[in-house]
């Protein structure tokens, strides 16, 4: 094989084959100046036809991963790839007897894709990510009635990362600056109140966090947004508008990792939600 040609890699599932090439994409991520050509078998359910993606593995000089869970087309494959001398790796099965030992010596099930409710999960927090990402920054306000939390507060009072750790939870995560001198966008008090929470931080701790920002992408120290004084006037607005809205919790960030404000936030989220889920049963 020329050095100028792809190494072929087979990805062999009984299933849709995405477990397997995504963790080999995440494992390639850490090599460098490589070529590679992956190619994905899915549904190979039959023993007949692992081996003849074997075959084929071995007429191309191809590396062989696999995650099959079938007992019979497992075995057929592993024979194979040993009759036709095929270099190959078994993600799956080593997983599933670790597995096994940690949970009392109970058996895999052997069925293919047997995984819908953890696929239920993954696509819903993708879904969130996505939503998350599309809505950061006061972004497309139009649809922060599709949100499931609505974060606003002043630049630096950490709604970026704490709408990302929410959205990895599976929460749709929408968040809206606020900015001194200028209005919030209407359909932020248009959306059910009992989304919104207003995050806000001791000015000390915010004039640190802006004047490291500013030194590190060179910005003018000179500006508006390091300035203390500045500052406490978009902190003084900010709490204008939150006194304006009693219904929006306010989250203090101040020396708060992210996920410590993820989880007040949620907290305050669930309690909401058994009064509501309270007040709906007493109505009924």
């Amino acid at each position: 094989m020329s050095e100028n040609e792809p190494q072929p890699i087979f990805v062999v599932s009984d299933s849709s084959g995405t477990t397997g090439e995504q963790l080999i994409r995440a494992a390639l991520a850490q090599f460098e100046n490589f070529l590679v050509n992956i190619r994905t078998y899915p549904h190979v359910t039959e023993a007949r036809r692992a081996e003849a993606v074997v075959r084929l593995a071995s007429r191309q000089n191809a590396l062989v991963f696999y995650t099959l869970v079938k007992p019979e087309v497992h075995a057929a494959l592993g024979s194979a790839c040993e009759a036709h001398d095929v270099v190959s790796f078994d993600l799956m099965g080593p997983l599933l007897l670790t597995l096994a030992d940690y949970l009392g010596g109970r058996e895999a099930r052997g069925i293919p894709g047997a995984r819908t409710s953890l696929s239920a999960e993954y696509f819903r927090r993708i879904e969130a990510v996505e939503f998350t990402v599309k809505h950061d920054d006061g972004a497309e306000p139009r649809h922060l009635r599709n949100s499931d939390i609505v974060l606003t507060g002043v630049s630096r009072t950490s709604k970026t990362p704490v709408s990302t750790y929410l959205a990895q939870k599976g929460w749709k995560v929408a968040n809206v600056p606020l900015v001194l001198g200028i209005d919030p966008p209407p359909e932020l008090y248009e959306v059910d109140q009992s989304k919104i929470f207003g995050l806000t931080i001791e000015p000390e701790a915010l004039h640190a966090i802006r004047m490291a920002r500013i030194r590190n992408l060179g910005l003018d120290a000179s500006s508006n947004y390091g300035h203390l004084e500045h500052i406490l006037m978009e902190l003084e607005y900010a709490h204008e508008i939150f006194r304006q809205n009693p219904t929006w919790p306010v989250v203090d960030v101040t020396s708060r990792a992210v996920e410590e404000t993820a989880t007040v936030i949620l907290k305050i989220h669930d309690e909401r939600s058994k009064v509501r889920t309270r007040e709906t049963t007493i109505r009924g």
